[in-house]
């Protein structure tokens, strides 16, 4: 019988690329999606069918925070993340043979704005507003579930970095056409992870059997937006980008229909329990993650 791992949540860029990958490794992948031909959130049924004897649940479920935080799509961000957590949540304590680890999806952004020091699992200070309520609100979901039989880790991942999706493609395109200077002040931290290290703390993760709770997904070496424009344009060969001030950032945002808090906050986030349990991060310095994913 194949090894399984389902994949809730999987038909974005990250879902796309672990599906690849365990598939590589002779994993049979069951996602969990809206539509079909994946099974639906509304079948319990046939998400307990797929969680039975199955090696690891994943989650990557949530609207996309690309948006503007009017209040139909704020409850929206809140409700696809808690709920689907509750639906999975049922069906693990529905099976008889659970998944023995459930990773979930969290955000560093459950961290306050920070240019005066980095957040640790430790020693972070969770911040205020409303992406911070939903990252609080996430967790809470998920750590509600008593699972005797399941561990669960809650990944708070950094901007997650790769080829085929996410943020590259926007920042591809500002520095093309001559925009890749600073944004903002220029100051604020940048962290990150590039998605082969999400990948390979999954597979790490997975063999600790010791491990559970909280993990900081992110680079140990985050850098400030300037650093990441200028290696940004260092690997386009563009040698100059106009800045984008504040006000000018809030007026894009509005028109291209999404907020100046995702380049805005200073996310200052380092994988302390990752480095001292022995994770050995595959891309950890920004030139050699842009030269590797920017063609």
């Amino acid at each position: 019988m194949k090894k399984k791992v389902i994949l809730a949540g999987g038909t974005g860029f990250i879902g796309k690329y672990l599906t690849d990958k365990f598939n590589q490794l002779g994993y049979e992948v069951t996602v969990i999606a809206r539509t079909s031909p994946h099974i639906t959130w509304d079948n319990h049924a046939k998400i307990v069918e797929a969680l039975e004897d199955s090696e690891l649940l994943i989650n990557l479920a949530g609207k996309s925070v690309n948006c503007r935080y009017h209040e139909k799509n704020k409850a929206e961000i809140l409700k696809s993340r808690t709920e689907t957590t509750h639906i999975l949540g049922a069906a693990v304590l529905a099976c008889k043979n659970p998944p023995s680890l459930w990773l979930n999806s969290s955000t560093a952004t459950i961290y306050r704005h920070a240019e005066d020091r980095p957040m640790t699992e430790a020693s972070g200070e969770i911040g205020t507003g409303f992406s911070v309520d939903v990252a609080k609100e996430w967790e809470s979901a998920f750590f509600s579930f008593d699972l005797p039989n399941t561990r669960q880790v809650a990944l708070r991942m950094a901007i997650v970095l790769g080829e085929n999706g996410g943020v590259i493609d926007p920042y591809k395109n500002l520095v093309r056409f001559g925009l890749g200077g600073v944004q903002g002040s220029g100051n604020q931290r940048f962290s990150w992870i590039h998605v082969e290290d999400i990948f390979q703390i999954i597979l790490f993760l997975k063999e600790r059997t010791d491990l559970s709770g909280v993990f900081n997904c992110s680079s140990p070496h985050p850098v400030t937006n300037r650093e990441f424009m200028q290696h940004f344009r260092s690997v386009m060969n563009r040698s100059f980008g106009l800045p984008s001030p504040k006000w000018m950032l809030e007026m894009g945002a509005m028109m291209i229909g999404t907020e100046t808090e995702l380049v805005l906050k200073s996310r200052w986030v380092i994988p302390e329990r990752l480095e001292r349990e022995g994770y050995q991060f595959r891309f950890a310095h920004i030139d050699k993650t842009l030269q590797d994913i920017v063609k």
